[in-house]
């Protein structure tokens, strides 16, 4: 059996099992879902700002750290704006980019398609159960 042409050539894109795929890599960077949480949110709010004490607030479970880590992320990966205030404290502002809401139409067609479905997966679970 002969390896596929896309398997033969490293970076190829459209081969999730090249580390360099496209899909693969965007996959290691959006894959949990505080960031899905995020994007959403953020996507809600669009076209405005919300501060980073309103989204812990509205994600039950997120710890500070997993917050500001995930913050840092979308703003280094250009889907999320980040806007500092220089007052004392400073208040920091964050809003979706076009690339985010761009992504954000991909992760409610998954919500949707989860929503649908996540019912039928935890039967078939239930069913593996011994």
């Amino acid at each position: 059996m002969t390896t596929p042409p896309s398997r033969k050539r490293p970076g190829v894109r459209g081969d999730l099992f090249d580390p360099g795929c496209p899909t693969r890599r965007l996959l290691d960077r959006i894959g949990t879902k505080w960031v899905s949480m995020v994007v959403k949110l953020l996507a809600e709010a669009a076209p405005g700002e919300v501060r980073f004490a309103e989204l812990q607030r509205r994600m039950p479970g997120i710890s500070q750290k997993m917050l500001s880590v995930t913050l840092r992320n979308l703003t280094r990966d250009g889907l999320v704006a980040r806007r500092v205030e220089p007052t004392v404290p400073p208040q920091v502002h964050y809003s979706i980019t076009d690339l985010g809401s761009s992504l954000e139409i991909r992760l409610a067609a998954l919500r949707d398609w989860a929503e649908t479905h996540m019912a039928d997966i935890d039967r078939f679970r239930a069913d593996q159960t011994p």
